[in-house]
């Protein structure tokens, strides 16, 4: 897998002081992209361990709240394969910060065995999240009042309650803050 871009201290991408990884590769080409190079596969640098100890270094310090994965697209089958030990090692070295991710696809498409973003990772994957918020960007829906989310038919979902639940729960910010 290879990634666009880091950003440490980003304060856009989910509640608090982030760091944000920008993976490359992204099957949707959604019109008003707002990164429509990361759409290519090789687009950026290789993801090597040395790039994933220095996002956990930058994950350290307290005022960083978690990480956010965007894209490009994390949950392209090859990207999930590759996230998959990195948001292991996230969790297992730091259990405190929360972990976000982008998607276009959908929940309903992550756990159709038919749709083309399943594969044999998704539910691990998808049990290390905090938040998904899912839904393509669509242009005709693009809303700037939106918190954490381009356009209105994206969701916010609070992944641990949905899962445990059965019921796709949205994330409350309320109750997060």
């Amino acid at each position: 897998m290879n990634y666009a871009a880091i950003k440490t201290c980003d304060i856009a991408n989910g509640p608090g002081v982030r760091t944000s990884l920008f993976v490359s590769g992204c099957t949707h080409h959604c019109k008003g992209c707002f990164q429509p190079e990361t759409w290519d596969f090789s687009y950026g640098e290789p993801f090597t361990q040395d790039v994933i100890d220095t996002i956990l270094h930058s994950l350290e310090p307290a005022y960083v709240a978690g990480l956010t994965l965007l894209g490009g697209e994390p949950f392209e089958p090859k990207n999930q394969r590759a996230l998959l030990p990195f948001l292991r090692r996230v969790r297992r070295e730091l259990p405190q910060k929360t972990i976000w991710s982008f998607t276009g696809f959908t929940w309903e498409e992550l756990h159709d065995p038919t749709a083309y973003p399943r594969c044999e990772v998704t539910d691990e994957l998808l049990s290390l999240l905090d938040v998904l918020v899912d839904g393509r960007y669509v242009d005709a829906l693009h809303d700037i009042s939106l918190r954490f989310r381009g356009s209105s038919n994206q969701r916010i979902i609070d992944v641990p309650k949905t899962l445990q639940s059965g019921t796709l729960t949205l994330w409350d910010e309320r109750a997060n803050i």
